[in-house]
């Protein structure tokens, strides 16, 4: 089974189109393209990863399918489009031909209200024609919105959906606390899980592996291996530690994990619910 880094981003940095990035992350404030990423992911046998969006843009979900074409191990896709407008069904089928595109997101958490942004009727309608098309959608919001979250899913069950970053928990309140809020998404059978982003959730970015651990714990009990994947959330994780520490905190949480359960974690759920090929993309490992 390949092995897959779930979540990572691409971009050509313009303070104009990525906003986000502010004077406190400097370290993100340059280019970061496939050539970087390579040499990570041959050091730790990954064989491709997901380019995920991240501006709101089509032009640069775009960029990113013209990446996958080009370069070794950009397996998948998954980037912006606006699933709002009444012209969605029209923008999937031009961009049939991208085989490359497997799934969609929005930055619902920079919405001025994300629960109300997930409850708008051009979502509601704009999901079920993304659902039926057969793209995943990931869900961005952080622990503020998870109850939100839980209800835009159960309202949307014809296909994948994917949380990313365990849903960004409140590290500080501890795990038992996002245990609890995470509960009524992870009942939900098509609704799977990044283990990714949790570094930088850690207050100031300082981290440590003994107090982010127990959440790796309790997302298994939650969701299971075969609802869990591996992202290493490159390159925002520059933000508080670098590639080798996120991949080497995952291995020590699912250290005690059967072969079977660690290959699902490591590409096997990416793999199936991606819907990935081994015909999509070129192994930057079968070196």
């Amino acid at each position: 089974m390949p092995r897959i880094d779930a979540h990572q981003h691409y971009w050509r940095y313009h303070p104009r189109h990525y906003p986000w990035i502010d004077e406190r992350m400097r370290v993100l404030r340059q280019d970061f393209d496939p050539p970087r990423l390579r040499p990570l992911l041959q050091e730790h046998g990954f064989d491709g990863a997901l380019a995920v969006q991240a501006r709101p843009s089509e032009e640069e979900t775009l960029a990113l399918l013209a990446l996958a074409e080009q370069s070794e191990g950009v397996c998948g896709v998954v980037g912006w489009l606006d699933i709002a407008a009444p012209q969605l069904a029209q923008r999937l089928e031009a961009l049939r031909p991208y085989s490359a595109l497997r799934g969609v997101r929005h930055q619902v958490q920079d919405e001025a209200d994300p629960a109300a942004w997930l409850a708008r009727p051009e979502v509601e309608r704009g999901m079920q024609t993304l659902q039926r098309a057969g793209y995943v959608y990931e869900i961005l919001v952080t622990h503020r919105h998870l109850a939100a979250a839980a209800a835009f899913a159960a309202r949307h069950d014809e296909h994948w959906l994917v949380l990313d970053h365990l849903g960004k928990p409140d590290i500080a309140r501890g795990v038992r606390h996002w245990a609890q809020q995470i509960r009524p998404l992870a009942a939900l059978p098509h609704v799977a899980c990044k283990l990714s982003g949790l570094i930088t959730e850690a207050p100031g970015g300082r981290w440590r592996a003994e107090e982010l651990l127990p959440f790796f714990d309790a997302a298994l009990e939650a969701f299971g291996p075969e609802r869990l994947m591996f992202g290493s959330d490159w390159p925002v994780c520059l933000l508080a530690g670098d590639y080798r520490q996120v991949v080497q905190l995952c291995e020590r949480a699912l250290s005690t994990l059967g072969a079977a359960e660690q290959a699902a974690i490591w590409g096997g759920t990416a793999w199936r619910i991606y819907g990935l090929t081994e015909s999509g993309y070129g192994s930057v490992s079968a070196r």
